[in-house]
């Protein structure tokens, strides 16, 4: 069947340790065509369907040059076998409108993963609030005087913005308080902007560990992400080191948890962040780690995944 990949443009990717280029060279490998087009490219018109400017590509197995285009042709979305929703973060307003012409396409009978309702009823820092008992000590507010009075409390605090990744700003304030009201004042906006704050967990010394979740099932291993030299953020993006350690009883226990009520919300994938023993985040617009995990422990996470969605598409 061919599968459409909704994703950035495939010149920036970087296959050495992209998971959606993971995810396509498995498909390719039983027999599934490849499609690709950017979200910008989805239109729907009165009287029609949803359509895109897609091409389908091929393989090539060069590290540099590793895909080539056989076709490029308008195609109705409902007309594939599946579509992946693989754009990367942040989850802007052009995202939010992608996920409803996507959404109108499954009226129109395209299977889509994941589920685009889902997608938008999940944002990645606020999903966690739904389970409580699994995060640490977190507030979400615009007013600074609150932010101060959990920093009184808690005394050594992260605070982020809700639309950042790969720990894009995200600070730490400590018992001093030193710069906490410069930090909420570029979070904030003057009390426009919403932020999160959270007690510092300090266990991430050890790592913010990426379980991934596949139909509802964890990945036998997590990447830890370990922050570098004075570095607070794990994150990849911002140089954090991945190791792929075997799942904990705890990254289980939250992952069972949460691993059957998500994928019944049409989430056939998703990244939990765990840091200790507490969930941060919780990822479903395009959960990644999946090429360093196989890379560490030879364990296929794109053949669990591809697995999962034929069993998904299955009559």
């Amino acid at each position: 069947m061919d599968l459409l990949f909704v994703a950035d443009p495939l010149e920036g990717f970087k296959t050495y340790k992209d998971s959606t280029f993971a995810m396509m060279r498995e498909a390719a490998r039983r027999g599934h065509g490849l499609l690709h087009c950017e979200s910008r490219a989805l239109r729907w018109q009165r009287g029609g369907s949803v359509v895109a400017d897609t091409r389908r590509i091929e393989l090539t197995g060069d590290a540099h040059d590793w895909f080539r285009v056989v076709e490029s042709t308008e195609t109705r979305v409902a007309d594939t076998g599946a579509v992946l929703m693989r754009q990367d973060p942040p989850f802007d307003s052009e995202y939010f409108y992608a996920t409803h012409l996507l959404g109108q396409a499954e009226r129109e009978g395209a299977r889509v993963f994941n589920k685009p309702a889902a997608l938008r009823d999940h944002p990645e820092k606020l999903a966690i609030l739904e389970f409580p008992e699994h995060i640490a000590p977190t507030l979400v507010t615009r007013d600074a005087a609150a932010v101060r009075r959990f920093h009184d409390e808690h005394r050594d605090v992260i605070l982020k913005p809700l639309d950042g990744m790969g720990g894009m700003g995200i600070f730490r304030v400590g018992p001093d308080g030193l710069n906490l009201g410069s930090v909420i004042e570029t979070l904030n906006a003057g009390g426009t902007r919403t932020l999160m704050v959270q007690r510092y967990v300090p266990e991430i010394v050890h790592g913010d560990k990426r379980v991934l979740v596949i139909a509802g099932k964890p990945v036998p291993y997590v990447l830890a992400r370990i922050p570098q030299g004075s570095e607070i953020r794990g994150n990849l993006a911002a140089g954090g080191k991945g190791v792929a350690q075997p799942l904990s009883p705890r990254d289980r226990e939250i992952a069972e948890a949460l691993g059957p009520v998500l994928a019944a919300r049409g989430l056939l994938l998703v990244g939990l962040d765990v840091i200790g023993d507490r969930l941060t985040e919780i990822n479903v617009t395009s959960p990644t780690c999946f090429q360093e995990i196989q890379q560490q422990t030879g364990f296929d996470v794109a053949a669990m995944f591809v697995d999962a969605l034929e069993a998904a598409l299955a009559p």
